[in-house]
């Protein structure tokens, strides 16, 4: 997929943010005309309280979906936003366009984190979630206890206690939660 427009780039944290992911299916040859009204529909979105941003995903091909993203503040804009009348009017008016919703997922927090691209799949419960997270944080904070603290003693606990925060953060995103998504795959989609 190319990405069209991408105005967040940020995943949201778990601070009560809405991620609401939609995949329609576009029939050959109503590519622009879907376009068009995706674009205005997200510009609608766009001026609405609590909406963070948005984005559109072009179709990789063939059969493919296309991807609408919005981004809100918490569940009750993005709840406003669905049950508003602008967004209702905008799908009064796709008449037309021949295209279909074939799927949609909201995510909230840590969700994002075990979202499979391209899955519909719905995210595991919380408590599962709640596991993993724990299984991933519990050796950085073994390690970093033994081999970053110790090292931190003489800077002042603000400055110590953010590098900590750095440091386990970039570990637990780009390192340790990919590791155990992946190790647990198959007990987590049960």
């Amino acid at each position: 997929m190319t990405a069209v427009s991408l105005e967040h780039t940020t995943v949201p944290a778990d601070t009560g943010e809405v991620t609401l992911l939609i995949a329609r299916r576009v029939e050959p040859g109503y590519e622009a005309d879907f376009e068009r009204w995706a674009q205005g529909i997200l510009g609608s979105a766009a001026r609405f309280p609590g909406h963070l941003g948005h984005g559109l995903f072009r179709s990789a091909g063939d059969d493919a979906p296309w991807f609408l993203v919005h981004r809100f503040r918490d569940a009750a804009a993005c709840r406003a936003w669905q049950e508003s009348p602008e967004r209702a009017a905008w799908f009064a008016d796709c008449e037309g366009h021949h295209h279909t919703e074939i799927a949609r997922r909201q995510l909230t927090g840590m969700e994002t984190w075990f979202a499979k691209p391209g899955s519909t799949r719905p995210a595991p419960p919380r408590w599962k979630m709640a596991v993993s997270a724990t299984l991933a944080i519990y050796p950085i904070s073994l390690v970093g206890g033994y081999v970053l603290v110790p090292r931190l003693t003489a800077l002042p606990l603000a400055v110590s206690s953010a590098v900590i925060a750095c440091v386990f953060n970039v570990l637990m995103t780009y390192v340790a939660m990919p590791a155990v998504s992946r190790a647990l795959r198959g007990w987590l989609g049960r």
